[in-house]
């Protein structure tokens, strides 16, 4: 609906609740007026105590109706009055080129000026870099969050795995896919380097750094990698293990 046909739809539908309203004022008026006439003695508006206490009470109703109405419409008026009458410029059509390309190139400036004033190496303890491969990454939040996911992985091996309990050690948990694990020069495996990283998101004080989270999202994921070739390898296995039994 266009903005002039609402303008005159609000307009009518304004007008006809004044109408039904009027209407229903002076129905109620009316009739109370003539309840008073016939319940009187002499059945006239003579001397009527009655006709005089409704058309004192109507007549205040009335007169306050207005009062409000003639304040607010007061009121609307010195608001609106307070508000500037300048022109607004919209489009670019609405002030001359010139004038139109010296605001652009002022708030283009603007712009770089504040782009270049902002920080750009700006670094919380425990997040990623900003530009780097773990920007908007929290190292502690991301590390507990493979716990349940890295659970659920080795539940496809070993589904009798025991629960998960909230400060059982990964080592201990998953001490049953320890003799999966190949080790390093070191003699450890990535489930010790992965125990190693949660224990530091759970206990620590300070944040995990950017080579601590690393460390612990790749054990994290070398562990998920030799689950799942170790279930695809069982998985052959009992598919070719079918036309023997058969």
């Amino acid at each position: 609906m266009s903005r002039p046909l609402r303008k005159l739809f609000t307009g009518v539908l304004n007008i006809f609740a004044w109408l039904v309203f009027g209407f229903a004022v002076g129905v109620s008026l009316i009739g109370f007026l003539s309840q008073a006439v016939r319940t009187s003695r002499r059945q006239s508006f003579k001397n009527n105590i009655h006709v005089l206490i409704i058309s004192i009470a109507y007549s205040v109703v009335f007169l306050m109706s207005l009062a409000f109405c003639l304040n607010r419409r007061i009121s609307m008026f010195q608001k609106l009055q307070r508000l500037s009458r300048g022109r607004v410029a919209l489009r670019k059509g609405d002030i001359p080129k010139h004038a139109h390309e010296f605001v652009t190139q002022e708030y283009s400036r603007a712009c770089l000026i504040a782009f270049e004033s902002s920080p750009k190496d700006a670094h919380r303890a425990g997040w990623g870099k900003p530009g780097t491969r773990w920007d908007g990454v929290c190292f502690r939040r991301a590390l507990l969050d493979t716990v349940p996911d890295l659970d659920a992985q080795t539940r496809l091996l070993i589904p009798s795995l025991p629960p998960l309990r909230p400060h059982d050690r990964m080592s201990r948990h998953y001490r049953f896919i320890a003799p999966l694990l190949p080790t390093d020069d070191n003699g450890l495996s990535p489930l010790h380097y992965y125990d190693s990283a949660i224990q530091l998101a759970r206990q620590a004080d300070r944040e995990p750094t950017e080579r601590e989270f690393e460390v612990g999202i790749a054990a994290a994921n070398e562990i998920k990698r030799i689950l799942l070739e170790t279930r695809q390898e069982m998985v052959q296995g009992s598919t070719l293990d079918l036309p023997h039994i058969m």
